[in-house]
This record gives C-alpha cells, sequence and structure tokens, in this order.
C-alpha cells in the first residue's frame, strides 16, 4: 500500500513504528545485519549504564550499619535472585557469576521496559516547543524510544544467554562431553542402536537449543510491541480533538481514562517480563549444567 493510500491514523502509527536507523526506512526483512538501529542502541545502552552506575554505588556505599533505604531495595532484590538462583543453578562457582547477571539483567529489562511509560510524543513536543536540536531534527523527532519492542534487542540478549549456555554446557561436562551428549540424549541405546539413534538425538537437540533462545527473545519482544502498539491506538483518541464539541470531549476523556487504566496495568507487564527473561536466563544455565 503506497503511503498516499494511508489514512492519518495510519501514517501516525507507521511513523511511530520506524527505528532511526542507516537505511532511512523500516526494517523489511526478520534478519538484515545491514541495518543498525541507532535508537535501540542509544536507549539500551544508556540504560544498561545507569542500571550498572547504580549497583556500583549501591556496593560502594554498602555499609555494616543500619542500612539506608537504597540499600535495603538492592539487598531485598539481590536476595531473592541468589534465592531463585539456588533452586535451579546447582554449582555454587557458577553461581558467583550467574546471579549477578541475572539480577543486572532483571533491572537492565525494567529500565528498558519501563520507557514505554513516556508518551510517544512527548519528546518530540519537548524539542518542538523548546527549540532545541532543531540542526537534529530527524535524530529527535524521528526515533523510537523503547529498545525492547525492537526485534535485535530481546534476540541479542536471548543470544547471549545462548552462548552462556554452550559455555558453561562445555565447562560443566568437558568438550568430549558436551559433544557427546549431543549424540547420545535423550535417547539412550547401546551399541548399534545408539549408532542408529544419534542423528535424531542430534536433530532434537539443535531444535531445543534454537527454540530456546527465540522464545526468550520472541516473548519479551511480543509484549513490549504490542503494549507499545496499545499506546499508539490510545494517542489517537487524543489526537482526534476537533474542539470544544460531543465527540472531542468523548476522545479526549477516553483518551485519559484509557491510558492511565493501561499505563497501571503496563507496569505490571514491564515487572513481569522482566522477571520471566530473568527466570528462563537462570533455568536455561541450570540446565546447562545438568546432563540428559
Amino acid at each position: 500500500m503506497a503511503a498516499s493510500d494511508l489514512s492519518p491514523q495510519s501514517e501516525y502509527i507507521q511513523h511511530h513504528l520506524v527505528h532511526l536507523n542507516n537505511i532511512g526506512a523500516k526494517q523489511s526483512l526478520i534478519a538484515d545485519f545491514n541495518v543498525v538501529n541507532y535508537d535501540s542502541l542509544f536507549w539500551s545502552i544508556l540504560t544498561g549504564l545507569i542500571v550498572i552506575f547504580i549497583l556500583w554505588r549501591m556496593a560502594k556505599r554498602a555499609s555494616t550499619g543500619v542500612p539506608g533505604r537504597g540499600q535495603m531495595f538492592v539487598e531485598t532484590l539481590v536476595d531473592m535472585v541468589e534465592d531463585q538462583a539456588k533452586g535451579i543453578v546447582p554449582n555454587e562457582a557458577s553461581r558467583r557469576y550467574v546471579s549477578p547477571l541475572a539480577l543486572t539483567v532483571f533491572l537492565w529489562i525494567i529500565l528498558m521496559n519501563a520507557l514505554d511509560l513516556i508518551p510517544v510524543d512527548a519528546l518530540p513536543w519537548f524539542f518542538k516547543v523548546t527549540g532545541l536540536g532543531a540542526e537534529h531534527s530527524d535524530i529527535l523527532y524521528h526515533h523510537r524510544i523503547l529498545p525492547t519492542a525492537d526485534l535485535n534487542v530481546p534476540m541479542g540478549m536471548a543470544l547471549g544467554v545462548l552462548m552462556l549456555m554452550f559455555y558453561y554446557g562445555i565447562k560443566i561436562k568437558s568438550p568430549g562431553g558436551f559433544v557427546k551428549e549431543l549424540f547420545t540424549a535423550p535417547f539412550h541405546a547401546p551399541g548399534l542402536g545408539g549408532i542408529l539413534l544419534a542423528p535424531f538425538n542430534f536433530f532434537l537437540n539443535a531444535i531445543e537449543y534454537v527454540a530456546k533462545p527465540v522464545s526468550l527473545g520472541m516473548r519479551l519482544f511480543g509484549n513490549m510491541f504490542a503494549g507499545e502498539l496499545i499506546f499508539m491506538l490510545i494517542a489517537l483518541l487524543g489526537g482526534a480533538w476537533t474542539g470544544f464539541n460531543g465527540v472531542s470531549l468523548g476522545m479526549g476523556v477516553g483518551h485519559v481514562l484509557a491510558g492511565s487504566v493501561w499505563a497501571i496495568f503496563h507496569i505490571l507487564i514491564v515487572l513481569l517480563q522482566a522477571f520471566i527473561f530473568m527466570m528462563l536466563t537462570l533455568v536455561y544455565l541450570g540446565q546447562a549444567h545438568e546432563g540428559h
């Protein structure tokens, strides 16, 4: 469909679904390594640095005396993640690295997801009103602020978990044991039976290793993309204002009510999706320690 055939509402949504990238258009392929979404990189790196800085500051200011509210909050999160990790990752030496990783991922995703609570037109409106950055209008007015609604970000994080699965699988089972398990599990058989079952075992293990990061990344992406789209649809209610008439007033009230209700509900989605990603990360790394 040509751009001229789109309604103003469709053009509004289409505009907000295009990333600021090096091709100046919407990515057409699911996997296109020639496309770099600068807005997703900026916001994901910025939120990651903020999480690291906050944890570093809290660790530096931690005391053995009466803790402050910030220290108590972080210690509560650390205890929660550590308790979850103890029941999933059996190797204590591995938990020294897996638990901080899970905590960082949890807080990082919360912060990235929380960007969706900022109205989609807030930043463009701010820069337009203040006149700041007029020479960089394309950068300031045309970008998506939510990194987890960009498939590249959740899938990149999921691929990182996959690499760690390989790392711990090889480290715990040894390279030879890891490769052997690919061909001898989950169906075990002695002698000729094991040889005949080897291709099927490898095929099933390959599917499992592919399915885990795909489901991990797609779950986060799908929920956040849908939430972003609903916020855009709600924004159209306010954009339908034509003056002080019955229809416009009804649209305006609906915009405020729907936006408020969805924002409150979306806070639960923000936290839940971060918790699910963290838990699945622990589960997958815990499974990498185990044999079939």
